[in-house]
């Protein structure tokens, strides 16, 4: 993710439930909270000091907030495939954690002297649960609800949300799993500070095709 003010905004409305999940980081953070660090200077003030003066047109600028890379620039672009084909790409890269395990049967029997454990009788894998966490930002700051407020993308990636069908989906994670599909099991747009910023969380499954009706010769 490029360190620009785009992703220091997306780090603000998702890093607090990263760093959550990570427990060294809370332990460092625990830490950190015991000490108490000494002063650093970090701009010396001399009355040499100046302020420099802006001069030319700046307002546009003040106002446009930072464009959404393309997919070429991005590390792990995701992209929906709507159900004519064509291929919405998430304008600004979310954050996928991809959770899987196996599904086992274990069976407790009486078993020799010295043997100890289980028998695991059968087993097999278990969907891959999916979250995707990002952020929509229109392309003006402030100003109406149609002017700032990314409702073309919001619209777009809600038509997909409510789809009643799984999901043709292009990330580059989950295709080294083998994911090409998913189904949505739940969704959210949790209110988000700023009038142009709308953060979305997506839960799903992965989806895979099988042949459940077999010829006789099979």
């Amino acid at each position: 993710m490029v360190f620009d003010r785009t992703g220091i905004l997306f780090s603000s409305l998702v890093g607090s439930k990263v760093t959550e999940s990570i427990p060294r980081f809370n332990a460092v953070q625990n830490e950190l909270m015991k000490r108490v660090l000494p002063p650093i200077p970090f701009l010396p003030k001399t009355n040499a000091d100046k302020i420099a003066t802006v001069t030319g047109d700046y307002n546009g600028s003040v106002h446009q907030a930072d464009a959404p890379l393309p997919e070429d620039r991005q590390f792990f672009p995701f992209s929906f495939v709507a159900e004519d084909g064509t291929r919405y790409l998430l304008p600004y890269e979310p954050m996928v954690n991809i959770t899987g395990k196996n599904t086992i049967v274990r069976r407790n029997v009486a078993k020799a002297q010295n043997m100890i454990g289980s028998i695991k009788e059968r087993w097999n894998q278990a969907d891959y649960e999916i979250t995707i966490t990002g952020v929509l930002i229109g392309s003006i700051l402030t100003g109406s609800v149609d002017e700032c407020f990314p409702r073309e993308d919001f619209e777009r990636l809600r038509d997909q949300m409510t789809a009643p069908r799984s999901l043709t989906v292009y990330c580059e994670p989950l295709q080294l799993l083998g994911i090409n599909q998913i189904v949505i099991e739940d969704f959210s747009f949790p209110f988000t500070k700023g009038e142009n910023v709308q953060a979305y969380e997506i839960k799903a499954y992965s989806d895979f095709a099988y042949n459940l009706l077999l010829d006789i010769n099979d």
